[in-house]
């Protein structure tokens, strides 16, 4: 009879916190974590002395360090190596009208999730907001990214009214424009277009008339439907991105 050895047990354990630092990592370096991701790690997850937790810099990738000292206030971590490099994210810019503030931390958050490039946010006319917290919505996005386990945070970039952002288009990038009123379907629109591209959704109340004949006018815009129903802000902008992951991004290759 054969006698089985207890399975080594993971290294680092799934169960590692994770945090983003402003510092760039390399092997071998000493990092003081001090304030709320001190707390965290500390009084949140009982991080001790020799425990290891994931750390990513948004530049060089994921790295594995331990904690060499606890204190009451602060953290003191080494890093041990490197165990992934920074992800190559798929080029979709997600542009989504302002929301209300619940539902629009929402749509940070699973943009974040479904691996976007880049969150531009948009004001129109019939939009309920016209700013934009940026020290919330950066957090909202980082611990989104530490609970999914990117590697690269999305851009997050301040609020531009529609017709700016129509004026600025960069050349070369599809603005796929979720249309209401109809379009071509989603799916087929993503998987003919190659090349960077971008995802338009509009506010609680739609665009006006004016905004959609802008749209429609604009070089790089390609009106889609989403499918039969009406959908609100948020539903379109995490529909929209998943089918475009599942048809164009990294989603088809997974």
């Amino acid at each position: 009879m054969t006698d089985h050895l207890p399975a080594t047990p993971a290294w680092p354990p799934r169960s590692a916190p994770r945090l983003f630092v402003g510092q760039r990592l390399e092997d071998g370096a000493s990092l003081a974590i001090e304030g709320a991701q001190a707390h965290y790690l500390g009084k949140v997850m009982r991080a001790g002395p020799g425990d290891a937790v994931i750390l990513c810099d948004n530049q060089t990738g994921e790295w594995l360090a331990r904690v060499a000292h606890a204190g009451k206030r602060d953290m003191m971590l080494t890093l041990e190596r490197q165990l992934r490099p920074l992800e190559a994210v798929p080029d979709l810019w997600l542009c989504p009208a302002l929301l209300k503030k619940q539902a629009f931390d929402w749509v940070l958050e699973k943009a974040t999730e479904l691996g976007t490039s880049q969150i531009r946010p948009v004001i129109t006319r019939r939009c309920v907001a016209d700013k934009l917290n940026a020290e919330r919505a950066a957090t909202i996005v980082t611990e989104a990214a530490e609970q999914c386990a990117r590697t690269a945070l999305p851009g997050l970039f301040d609020p531009v009214k529609l017709d700016a952002m129509l004026r600025d288009w960069p050349t070369g990038r599809a603005l796929f424009f979720a249309d209401e009123q109809g379009g071509a379907p989603a799916a087929a629109a993503f998987a003919a277009h190659k090349g960077p591209a971008a995802l338009l959704i509009g506010p609680e109340g739609g665009f006006d008339e004016a905004e959609r004949a802008a749209i429609r006018a604009h070089p790089a815009a390609h009106a889609i439907t989403l499918g039969p129903r009406i959908l609100r802000g948020e539903t379109a902008a995490v529909a929209g991105l998943g089918l475009w992951m599942g048809v164009a991004g990294d989603w088809a290759a997974a």
